[in-house]
């Protein structure tokens, strides 16, 4: 609860319920978990039916390109954190900063799986081509849900970067400060979660051959 002032000798009390505001976060990242959630169940099916498929298929994809996505989102976990611990600190530029840092380096994975993407398409590795639909059926499956899964991911982290850019505009403009930081908090648990996924994502195509 808050509490300014509109006029002379009246007071207007603002509710707010930063806890309320939490519990909403948790339920939408719930809904997010049983969507990826699903998908997990779907790959685990057929790679159960594909297996040796599935592991040829995998051959295909450069684990270096996995390895650094993989290190450039957990390092964007941490400047997250270290932008939320900054505002609440009231260290506001340095909490702009570690936001910007996140925002760069989330650039940089799409970027990385933008060339890694085109490695593909270039040898003709994309859902429907000729190349592909030479292949068993497990190897088509499992590069159909290796672009559905990283390609739904990849826009869940170009949603993500929209949410924490409003986050480093209104933290510029005093919104989000050292007392008020919920929004910061929820954009940086929504992009925890992007992170785990992508954790599941790396080993389940780029591990197991």
């Amino acid at each position: 609860m808050s509490t300014t002032s509109s006029a002379p000798g009246v007071e207007t009390h603002i509710h707010r319920d930063d806890e309320g505001s939490r519990l909403g976060m948790w339920l939408f990242l719930f809904t997010e978990l049983l969507l990826f959630g699903g998908m997990f169940l779907v790959y685990a099916v057929y790679k159960f039916t594909h297996a040796e498929e599935f592991h040829l298929a995998a051959k295909e994809l450069n684990t270096l390109f996995g390895a650094l996505n993989t290190i450039i989102l957990l390092t964007s976990s941490l400047t997250m954190v270290l932008a939320i611990v900054a505002i609440k600190r009231g260290q506001k530029y340095l909490s702009l900063f570690f936001q910007l840092m996140t925002l760069a380096m989330a650039l940089g994975f799409l970027v990385n799986k933008y060339f890694e993407w085109m490695a593909k398409i270039s040898h003709g590795i994309y859902p429907g081509s000729e190349q592909l639909l030479e292949k068993s059926n497990g190897e088509i499956l499992f590069f159909g849900l290796y672009y559905v899964m990283t390609g739904l991911h990849g826009l869940h982290i170009v949603i993500g970067m929209a949410v924490i850019a409003y986050m480093t505009w209104f933290t510029w403009k005093d919104k989000i400060n050292q007392d008020q930081y919920v929004r910061l908090e929820s954009a940086g648990l929504y992009w925890h979660l992007v992170d785990i996924i992508w954790i599941f994502l790396f080993p389940l195509f780029y591990l197991i051959s």
